[in-house]
């Protein structure tokens, strides 16, 4: 992978750790936009849903919730694996893909997780 100007604009460190690919600083820059907009676009999803206020309010809240950035709604952010960046299959509870949970499990890297037996 080459570096792009936004691994370059963090002077050569990352803020995330694990596995770097552009999806995975994408998501990372989706999460970031998210949370820095998330007060603000609920508040106007209120605005926008209660039907005590006037017609014309909750009308000029939906505009600004249709002008805002896609980025700033919680379904574009994507759980990612931090070891391979892979976006199928992710257990929350670990961040980790099957197949790197399977490997880390294996190896046992993982605090309190062995294989099953009966």
């Amino acid at each position: 992978m080459f570096p792009t100007p936004r691994l370059l604009s963090f002077g050569g460190r990352l803020p995330i750790g694990g596995f770097v690919n552009t999806r995975v600083l994408r998501d990372h820059q989706k999460r970031q936009v998210f949370a820095a907009n998330e007060t603000h676009r609920n508040a106007l999803r209120y605005l926008a849903r209660n039907t005590t206020l006037p017609m014309t309010l909750r009308m000029k809240a939906q505009m600004q919730l249709n002008e805002m950035h896609c980025h700033t709604r919680r379904v574009q952010i994507r759980n990612r694996c931090i070891m391979s960046g892979y976006g199928r299959s992710v257990f929350r509870d670990f961040r980790m893909c099957r197949f790197q949970f399977r490997l880390n499990a294996m190896k046992g890297s993982i605090p309190g997780v062995k294989k099953a037996s009966w």
